[in-house]
């Protein structure tokens, strides 16, 4: 597929390019901001687009959007009336109105369109998942997913990840996107929220980026219909913290660490066994993207699903 990025503000711009340069074509990008594009230029050498009409008048057939969450919709909406397919960066948008008016027009369009949801394609979330819809488990009542970084503690974010006009929050809204749609994915929508957002860092460096004060260490706790409840904590400022994924239910429990995932449950008599994947990690959603198909889970239900979830953690 001939691709073109749209927007590099994003840090995983640079990745999505390569990946789409080993599959495909990139015939350019185009990005306002010369910095980001100096930068995006020395890791990807592509063309670059003088305007946003001259890449949507190119001969590109899919558009990559690493825009700016808060600009999102001015770079989606003319991609899709140029009829791009669309691939874009988590979050859709930064508010349920905006991700309508984008679900409304890629309906007028009929066209395809994938959001980046990459956790769904690693088997030890699979692994997590299947045993939690196998029954197993009896009724589900808590789901925790831990998710966390050092790049505030370590100071490897870039300065506008701490933005809050263009990312709409902290970790929550960045990381903690992973958890949210895993979330979604097993229990759907909560029915409420209630959020802890700190600054915890220390290191000076990425303190004195942070000047909007944007949270580094951060806590959602969702309630649902049923009772169920959901954590989903997420963070900037740990290192060496491996990913955590936990069902529980009224016959027992599932949870990966890192790699590893085991259970125990009625139907292991009480022993914590191993479950092993029955899966290899499937092609990441770029990838499916980039080869035509459509991705189960990243389409735009689910993308409004994780903006809805983000206003409610963030009390919006």
């Amino acid at each position: 597929m001939k691709i073109a990025i749209s927007g590099v503000w994003h840090v995983h711009a640079e990745g999505y390019c390569k990946t789409a340069m080993e599959q495909g074509e990139v015939l350019g990008y185009y990005e306002p901001d010369n910095s980001l594009a100096a930068v995006f230029e020395e890791k990807c050498p592509v063309p670059r687009f003088n305007t946003m009409e001259e890449l949507l008048a190119s001969d590109a057939e899919g558009v990559i959007i690493c825009a700016p969450s808060n600009e999102h919709l001015d770079y989606i909406l003319p991609a899709i009336r140029a009829e791009k397919k669309i691939f874009t960066e988590k979050v859709l948008a930064l508010t349920t109105k905006e991700c309508e008016e984008i679900e409304k027009a890629l309906k007028e369009q009929n066209t395809d369109f994938v959001i980046s949801y990459p956790q769904l394609s690693f088997p030890e979330n699979l692994a997590v998942m299947e045993v939690a819809r196998s029954g197993e488990l009896g009724k589900i009542n808590y789901v925790r997913y831990r998710n966390c970084h050092n790049g505030s503690s370590r100071d490897w974010l870039p300065p506008h990840f701490y933005n809050l006009d263009q990312c709409g929050g902290g970790a929550m809204i960045d990381l903690g996107a992973h958890g949210m749609y895993l979330i979604y994915h097993l229990l759907g929508l909560p029915v409420s929220a209630a959020s802890q957002f700190t600054q915890a860092c220390t290191n000076p460096g990425a303190n004195i980026k942070n000047t909007d004060g944007a949270e580094d260490n951060a806590v959602t706790v969702m309630r649902y219909q049923d009772g169920t409840i959901a954590v989903n904590e997420t963070g900037f400022v740990s290192s060496y913290a491996p990913q955590i994924f936990e069902v529980s239910g009224e016959n027992g429990w599932v949870r990966r660490t890192g790699k590893e995932v085991i259970k125990c449950t009625e139907a292991t008599e009480g022993k914590v066994v191993t479950v092993t994947a029955e899966y290899g990690p499937l092609p990441k959603p770029l990838e499916q993207f980039l080869a035509g198909n459509t991705v189960p889970g990243c389409g735009i239900q689910e993308a409004k699903a994780l903006t809805r979830m983000m206003e409610m953690a963030y009390g919006r």
